[in-house]
């Protein structure tokens, strides 16, 4: 079955065409919201601070939160901070879950649990923006973003501190709201299909910058050669990320068999999946953000000495600032930045799969791992089995967080357009694409049409509604 008739299969069914129209809809809005700036404002001297910003650990965190909120920090508008003040209350909270007994207690009540740690979320998500909001407009005073006649005056100061944060704060909130619709009246998850789009916004400036650089270019057939070789490295990259994201351990259980009179229930084997990525993305957001820490202590320091450039100190925090820079990364960059996504692929892994609450679980359920004892015996096997697994997951994802630095310094091309070759880009693109993808599928084949994953025998076509 070819593309367009798949796609046609979608558009016939009428929920699944209003729910792809709603999301397309709300993502839109969402786009507009990146063009309002903040009152005051001036963005063109806000982009020029971006662009001198970009070689140092500061640029680096701004450039971070800039690329997930799809470019609207740097235009200085009311949807500058996006979703991640949402995506950090998030992951506060679910860490929370499993440390917090009570947090746990609401956890493990259901619906009417969760419903009361998203309440939480979304308390604790206004006051990280007014946080965030107030450090980055309190920030702008210095560089001539902010017009002088606010600066002198306390009075205006103030004024625009809070406005400006209370905007900031608005944008975020309006956002979540948007995902939460998505997520009731549209397909796939609304936070995911935000950040997504804002990620993929990006596209077409490292497009450009990567035509202009082959026009550039002294010989134009290495250039071609280029292109065609950086094509077939993203082909190659992203199906190694569906082939890992979408694998999994599967570790044979077997149910116990009851019987009923002259009836015997049960007995059926079953499958417990363990993902390879148990971990996702966040390893590599949690490394990145900790070695950004040394090199902005190191980069402010040496703005301290700069009066005294032969200094000991002076050289030893450019040291510090070179040995960790991602501009140009080290074989000591790399080594840290491993040792890290190693550490925080097995510290989310531990907090998110418990051996011994999922041993107790398929006792509970009269179920068993063939050749393995009930209780700490298959705790201790599914812990040995998730540590191999993991293992591999994190040097996936390792290699996907310096495929970036790889590309930049062997092909030279301009960091724009390296980004999108790994980190957390392209593995949030990829994951939220196959999502949807899956649900769109469900939806078809509720309906009896061959979906997106289907081969040449899928079912036959209905035209039920």
């Amino acid at each position: 079955m070819s593309v367009l008739e798949q796609l046609a299969n979608v558009w016939r069914i009428r929920d699944l065409r209003r729910k792809i129209l709603v999301t397309v809809g709300l993502l839109a809005v969402c786009r507009v919201g990146v063009y309002i700036p903040l009152p005051g404002i001036d963005v063109q001297a806000l982009k020029a601070l971006f662009e001198g910003a970009a070689g140092t650990a500061g640029g680096h965190v701004m450039g971070l939160i800039n690329l997930f909120a799809g470019g609207a920090l740097g235009n200085g508008a009311i949807f500058g901070l996006g979703i991640m003040p949402y995506i950090s209350a998030s992951i506060i909270f679910t860490l929370l879950a499993n440390v917090v007994p009570s947090l746990e207690a609401l956890r493990k009540e259901g619906a009417a649990g969760q419903k009361k740690l998203n309440q939480y979320t979304r308390v604790a998500t206004v006051f990280i923006c007014l946080v965030q909001g107030a450090v980055f407009v309190r920030g702008l005073f210095g560089y001539g973003v902010v017009p002088e006649a606010v600066r002198q005056s306390w009075f205006a100061s103030l004024k625009f501190m809070a406005v400006g944060g209370f905007l900031l704060t608005a944008g975020t909130m309006f956002l979540m709201w948007v995902g939460e619709q998505i997520d009731e009246h549209g397909i796939g998850n609304g936070i995911s299909l935000i950040i997504t789009v804002n990620i993929l916004s990006r596209l077409p400036s490292g497009i450009y910058l990567l035509a202009t650089q082959i026009g550039n270019a002294e010989s134009q057939q290495n250039a071609i050669l280029k292109v065609v070789l950086l094509l077939a490295l993203f082909v190659g990259i992203v199906m190694a990320i569906v082939y890992i994201t979408r694998g999994e351990r599967r570790i044979p259980v077997q149910q116990q068999k009851h019987v009923r009179g002259p009836r015997i229930y049960g007995g059926q084997k079953h499958y417990l999946p363990l993902r390879v990525n148990q971990a996702g993305v966040m390893p590599i957001i949690f490394a990145s953000a900790l070695l950004m820490f040394p090199q902005i202590i190191a980069g402010s320091a040496m703005q301290a000495l700069a009066g005294n450039p032969d200094g000991f100190w002076y050289k030893f925090f450019v040291l510090i600032n070179d040995a960790i820079s991602r501009q140009s990364p080290t074989l000591t960059y790399v080594a840290l930045y491993g040792l890290l996504i190693f550490f925080f692929c097995y510290f989310w892994t531990a907090v998110m799969f418990n051996p011994q609450e999922m041993s107790e679980n398929l006792q509970s359920y009269g179920s068993f791992i063939p050749g393995i004892r009930p209780g700490k015996r298959t705790a201790n096997y599914l812990e040995g089995i998730m540590n191999r697994v993991t293992l591999a997951g994190s040097a996936f994802l390792l290699i996907i967080a310096i495929m970036p630095m790889l590309v930049m310094s062997a092909l030279g091309v301009n960091w724009g357009v390296a980004a999108f070759y790994g980190g957390t880009s392209i593995l949030i693109v990829v994951g939220v694409t196959l999502d949807l993808v899956r649900k769109i599928n469900e939806h078809l084949e509720m309906r009896r049409y061959s979906g997106f994953a289907a081969g040449a025998g899928g079912r036959r076509r209905s035209r039920r509604r």
